[in-house]
């Protein structure tokens, strides 16, 4: 059995509040894109990336993870094509389809494998709230997207230290992506990124803490564009329900 994992994007995000524990509240529209991995489910016990992305394949992995919440076991191929660390939920991606091969199982559970992992098992587009829990579907709109992917990434707990930081300070943090002043002190190659793609591109966003930067419609051009920063990798997309 194969199952399609596609790709998160982060539409825009709020952050609403931090709870007692740490973690912090969001608001975001995200949407599910038609780039995404594949997974292959065979007899057996056993996970492999192809091709080898630097992943490690054991108990943490939340593949395996998926599979220990449903209490199953399958010999999984992970066929990659979401960039690792590019904030498009890979991961929660992959849990997600484990998860939908499996039957399915209740935002509550999912919610323990990751923030991400309801909307990537439900997929499609959905307004998320809180901590990831609440999952509110939203009519399907056909949109077309470009991703540019430079070829570092972005530690998301770092962002979210800087966030708070940034709070503390009583700096005003506005916009379609609350967190992109965050990123951009976490990886200032950031900021001359997302300068010069604004100046080419119009409306270009921060996908969720980064590094991937996206602009709605596909714009002409090639599939590498070389930034200040170095080469980013143009990946044009469409959402699918």
């Amino acid at each position: 059995m194969r199952e399609f994992a596609p790709a998160k994007l982060t539409w825009f995000l709020e952050v609403t509040g931090r709870r007692p524990d740490g973690f912090h509240t969001l608001r975001s529209e995200m949407v599910t894109l038609d780039l995404g991995d594949w997974l292959s489910f065979d007899e057996g016990d056993s996970l492999t990336m192809t091709p080898d992305v630097g992943v490690s394949t054991g108990p943490d992995n939340l593949v395996r993870r998926a599979l220990d919440l449903v209490g199953r076991r399958a010999a999984v191929t992970v066929e990659k094509s979401i960039p690792v660390g590019a904030g498009l939920g890979g991961g929660s991606a992959d849990a997600g389809a484990v998860l939908r091969w499996a039957g399915g199982v209740d935002d509550d559970a999912a919610l323990t494998l990751g923030s991400d992992v309801p909307f990537c098992q439900r997929g499609g587009r959905a307004l998320v709230e809180g901590v990831g829990e609440s999952v509110t579907p939203l009519a399907f709109e056909d949109r077309l997207v470009t991703l540019f992917l430079p070829d570092f990434g972005v530690n998301t707990a770092a962002c979210y230290r800087a966030y708070d930081e940034l709070v503390e300070r009583g700096v005003p943090l506005v916009g379609r992506n609350h967190l992109e002043a965050a990123a951009v002190r976490v990886e200032p190659r950031l900021t001359p990124t997302l300068l010069w793609l604004r100046e080419r591109y119009g409306d270009v966003i921060l996908a969720g803490s980064g590094s991937t930067c996206f602009v709605e419609g596909h714009p002409e051009g090639d599939d590498v564009v070389e930034s200040p920063v170095g080469a980013l990798r143009v990946v044009r997309a469409r959402t699918i329900p």
